[in-house]
């Protein structure tokens, strides 16, 4: 069983940047987003804000991972690759903060949709999708690392946010906001449209919209693409370059 799954996570890891958005696109063509929740259009907002908090403390772990030790997760020909074994920074709280990030996102989107069977079965596809590539990882690093991976998987948790390592695992480290602007702006793009996205679906279903809350989900999609568009030309002009320390 385990192999199969390393066969699955390699596959994903390789071609996740096409099958993921197209896994969300299929998930929610099924049904659209509910206005409310048992006939409560309060109780669905407090849902809504449940999940925007689930997405954005998302972002955040990401950040908190990328502004200490980034680690280049696109492997080599993408193919699962590493150099070298980080285990400082947020890798020495979980041994995959970024797939922690990237689930929180995921399960957020989801529970923003709405829709009980969707939600359900995205979150579990995704878990399972990322325990696969999880895998596949562990079995590389392992076998290129060998006994020093396993004395860091024995003190670092898989899943878990152990905070308890942060101090030990950040100590002289200097968080690099550049870096996080840099390596992150596209997926917390990608976060806010997908957002945005999902509630424009779920006011085209519906049978009353005032015209000027479509107009403002369409001018917050423009803003955000704007706005994407203009931190990738200043990351090509070199703005966000990180500058080695010269002795």
């Amino acid at each position: 069983m385990k192999a199969t799954m390393i066969g699955i996570g390699n596959f994903f890891f390789k071609y996740r940047n096409q099958a993921f958005p197209l896994i969300i696109v299929a998930l929610f063509l099924m049904s659209p987003p509910p206005t409310e929740i048992a006939g409560s259009v309060a109780a669905e907002r407090v849902k809504d804000l449940m999940a925007l908090l689930v997405i954005f403390s998302g972002l955040a772990l990401r950040a908190s991972v990328i502004g200490y030790a980034y680690i280049k997760r696109g492997g080599l020909k993408k193919r699962v690759y590493a150099n070298d074994l980080v285990t400082e920074g947020m890798f020495g709280v979980c041994r995959n903060p970024l797939y922690v990030g990237n689930m929180l996102i995921y399960a957020g989107v989801f529970l923003l949709h709405g829709n009980p069977v969707v939600a359900i079965l995205g979150i579990a596809l995704f878990l399972f999708i990322y325990q696969c590539i999880v895998y596949a990882e562990e079995a590389f690093l392992e076998d290129k690392f060998g006994d020093a991976y396993r004395a860091y998987c024995a003190d670092v948790p898989r899943w878990l946010l152990r905070f308890s390592n942060f101090s030990t695992s950040t100590q002289g480290m200097v968080f690099n906001v550049k870096r996080v602007i840099a390596k992150d702006y596209s997926t917390v793009s990608a976060a806010l449209l997908a957002v945005l996205l999902i509630e424009i679906y779920r006011v085209v279903g519906a049978t009353s919209v005032p015209p000027v809350h479509v107009y403002a989900l369409a001018s917050l999609i423009a803003i955000v693409a704007a706005a994407t568009g203009v931190v990738s030309m200043l990351k090509k002009r070199g703005a966000f370059k990180e500058h080695k320390a010269t002795s």
